[in-house]
């Protein structure tokens, strides 16, 4: 059932002379949702961002928000609003007047519009630091002030252009559980551009996986992950070994594969590598007929039975596990 914010797209397609960026996409996304834009560089997943928010235009097709064709309306009339990678704060200018500056274009009285900001920096954690300047923030403190301000022109839809990309590795796994604190507490769409696969699977509600500028799957993240429909799902979500056997091509998880004598298992391998991981022991073996795979053991079952690269061994997995890839490598699959 739709809702007066669902945000839909109908055959979008965006074109730069010859080139297909967006080649007619279809999506509808589920309303006061965290979805996230997952695909390799160049695979249309920005461009599809920046034309939903209105800093680029549609070549062809429809971007509805809540019924209302939004395609060509200026930014500030679509009802989203956009955080940018850069966060792109004014120097100089206080974080307060920062968070608020859209509403001071609008002509709002500064009593009220400071009021406001004041409002959107208590949601963001950061009332104590409104006076400071931004070469004052630290990169986390300077995303959340991007976010607030992103976030005071009460947005139906909110789109973030990879917004953990600049943070180091430690504050991008703190941030990216903010932003999904947030989100679920405003109970608003988040729409988020990442090329992260476990950024995506720790936030998104449902994962929109691009490539060569269509949607190769979509659908909740556990299913994208568990269930890749096609190869290039299953290599880039990753976890998963693609397979040939005579009656088609499979994806099976690296922890759904087993070790067993050569004589015993569906497939027969030689041991290439092996890699500690903590947890989790990776052992990559290729088969006789040249195909690598790779079976995540958990660290004490492996050092029960090691082995070393060079051993024979043979490949077991319960054939529940397997999923069948499509053929076609180039679908718009929803």
């Amino acid at each position: 059932m739709k809702t007066d914010t669902d945000l839909e797209l109908i055959s979008v397609t965006k074109r730069y002379g010859a080139t297909v960026a967006v080649n007619a996409v279809s999506h509808r996304f589920r309303p006061a949702s965290y979805t996230c834009l997952l695909g390799p560089s160049g695979c249309g997943k920005s461009s599809t961002l920046r034309m939903i928010a209105g800093h680029e235009s549609v070549s062809d097709g429809s971007i509805l928000l809540g019924g209302r064709d939004i395609s060509h309306l200026p930014p500030a009339r679509r009802g989203t609003a956009m955080m940018f990678q850069s966060y792109a704060l004014f120097p100089h200018l206080s974080v307060i007047d920062n968070v608020a500056f859209s509403l001071k274009m609008k002509g709002e009285d500064v009593g009220p519009r400071r009021r406001k900001a004041a409002e959107m920096l208590e949601l963001v954690d950061l009332t104590q630091l409104s006076d400071r300047m931004p070469d004052q923030l630290s990169g986390g403190q300077q995303q959340r002030v991007a976010l607030a301000r992103a976030l005071i022109t009460r947005p139906q839809v909110l789109l973030l252009d990879e917004p953990l990309s600049a943070l180091d590795p430690f504050l991008r796994i703190r941030m990216r559980a903010e932003l999904r604190k947030l989100q679920q507490e405003l109970g608003i769409s988040f729409v988020h551009v990442t090329h992260g696969q476990d950024e995506a699977l720790a936030l998104a509600d449902e994962i929109v996986l691009m490539n060569n500028a269509v949607i190769e799957q979509a659908g909740p993240a556990r299913d994208v992950f568990n269930a890749p429909k096609t190869e290039f799902v299953a290599r880039f979500m990753g976890g998963h070994n693609v397979i040939a056997l005579p009656d088609g091509h499979f994806a099976i998880r690296a922890d759904a594969v087993g070790l067993t004598s050569p004589d015993a298992g569906r497939l027969q391998a030689a041991i290439t590598g092996i890699e500690y991981q903590g947890t989790h022991v990776a052992v990559t073996a290729r088969t006789v007929g040249d195909q690598d795979v790779t079976a995540l053991l958990a660290d004490r079952l492996f050092y029960q039975h090691p082995h070393n690269p060079g051993d024979r061994v043979g490949l077991i997995w319960d054939q529940e596990n397997l999923h069948q890839l499509a053929t076609d490598h180039n679908p718009t699959r929803r």
